[in-house]
């Protein structure tokens, strides 16, 4: 057996891009996935959540060749456009002028990456054929008909991961899961005529509705994916929206605008899963330093900060500068992530849950809007000293676990400035510059400043 073979389990985002970087490292990596082969089958829609391509997710892009094709064709999200049910729109840019995140078509760049991990001759896909367990003793793959091994064995395989399955066996392995009361369903806006957006290209549609939501995101022909999150169970839920009139009378309600954009809806409604919502955490994340989880295998997140692709690719990346620091010593390698990593992964996580509420709520309080027109302009004022929680997450490197406790932070300090009489129509003053400067006395203090971000 070859010391420089791998065995990747699963051939979604994660394991494909892992695939590149360990071929071009030159190992021999065979790929075993439990799907057929997309590229002929075609990639199947109707329970996806449109992807948000932000600086983490380009980095790996980079690192595996791939960035100006794929940027070629995603779109730019300049920010969100809010939709109230009147259909008044309310738009709220992501970042400073330039910053954008950018929709990327989950099946597309799926199949564009397996397109490119095939092309390298010491890569071998295997489709149609579902791991069964790993042995950890003996590092051996079982499958429908045989058995593999190698030195490396990489679970890449989802949530509900085989590789991690027969991890959970060992003592002293610590898993949760957690699914959210809410569900999800792919909805889809046609393109308008000749291939138009009905609305808005470059921004992430949201309607928020308290405990519940619809997002937008927009697609190359000129169509958007668009997903409904909504309760299971409740007044407004998934389980009162059986017929067909009780489906168009919630979306007349709530979603108003959407229904000359829809001319599918009811059909889509009913032919489109209902699919849950599920956060997956984990401990430890190898065994002896040759089998090791990464992705949505060793920390599914939900939706909510578009960050569950982008966290497992930077789980790629993070590995792929350490193979090149320690000259693929895995001894060294998989101690150094797995005991590192998952404190980023469980802050992404924390993350995700909160800006749930966010978005299906407090995107359209007029005080949380205040509050980001507050930020943007320290920002500005500060550019060095302070930079939003959002912005540290999407348009940084900065570790996730260390943008949790400044999140953290900025939120006593908003709470000061928010408190201060007249804020609301005078905040863009010297009393608001004292509170801060106030505040990062305090930081600096504590050693945890934003002029020096502990950067991957």
């Amino acid at each position: 057996m070859s010391e420089r073979k791998a065995i990747v389990v699963g051939a979604g985002l994660v394991g494909s891009v892992l695939t590149i970087l360990l071929a071009k490292r030159g190992y021999e990596v065979v790929v075993y996935e439990k799907r057929p082969d997309m590229r002929a089958a075609g990639f199947v829609g109707g329970r996806s959540i449109n992807l948000a391509m932000s600086d983490r997710g380009w980095k790996a892009m980079e690192q595996a060749g791939i960035h100006d094709e794929i940027k070629s064709i995603a779109i730019p999200m300049k920010g969100r456009m809010m939709h109230d049910v009147s259909g008044e729109l309310t738009f709220q840019p992501y970042g400073k002028e330039g910053q954008a995140i950018y929709s990327v078509s989950r099946g597309g760049l799926n199949l564009r990456l397996l397109e490119l991990a095939d092309a390298f001759p010491n890569v071998t896909l295997n489709f149609e054929q579902g791991t069964r367990r790993v042995d950890l003793r003996n590092k051996e793959v079982h499958l429908p008909e045989g058995k593999d091994s190698a030195p490396l064995i990489f679970g890449t395989d989802g949530a509900f991961s085989a590789v991690r399955g027969s991890m959970q066996r060992m003592p002293r392995f610590n898993y949760s899961q957690q699914y959210l009361p809410h569900g999800y369903k792919e909805l889809h806006i046609p393109p308008g005529p000749g291939g138009t957006h009905q609305i808005d290209k470059h921004s992430l549609h949201i309607w928020p509705r308290g405990h519940f939501m619809l997002i937008a995101l927009p697609n190359e022909d000129g169509s958007f994916t668009c997903t409904l999150f909504l309760p299971f169970e409740g007044k407004e839920s998934f389980e009162n929206l059986n017929t067909d009139e009780e489906i168009l009378e919630f979306f007349k309600t709530f979603f108003p605008d959407t229904l000359e954009l829809m001319p599918d809806l009811v059909n889509d409604f009913r032919d489109n899963p209902t699919s849950a919502l599920v956060t997956v955490r984990c401990k430890p994340w190898q065994v002896d330093n040759q089998v090791l989880l990464i992705g949505d295998a060793s920390h599914a997140i939900v939706p909510f900060y578009g960050q569950g692709m982008n966290s497992g690719f930077e789980d790629c990346t993070i590995l792929n500068e350490l193979m090149k620091t320690y000259e693929d010593d895995w001894d060294k390698i998989m101690p150094l992530f797995a005991n590192s990593r998952p404190q980023d992964a469980n802050a992404i996580a924390d993350l995700a849950l909160r800006n749930f509420v966010e978005m299906r709520d407090l995107v359209g309080d007029p005080q949380f809007l205040l509050r980001k027109k507050i930020e943007g302009w320290l920002q500005d004022e500060f550019p060095k000293e302070f930079l939003p929680l959002y912005s540290m997450v999407t348009f940084s490197h900065i570790p996730y676990s260390q943008a949790w406790q400044e999140g953290q932070a900025q939120d006593e300090l908003m709470e000061k400035i928010l408190a201060m009489p007249g804020i609301e129509d005078n905040w863009k003053t010297e009393e608001v510059k004292e509170v801060f400067r106030e505040w990062h006395r305090d930081r600096d203090r504590e050693e945890k400043t934003y002029s020096k971000p502990r950067e991957l």
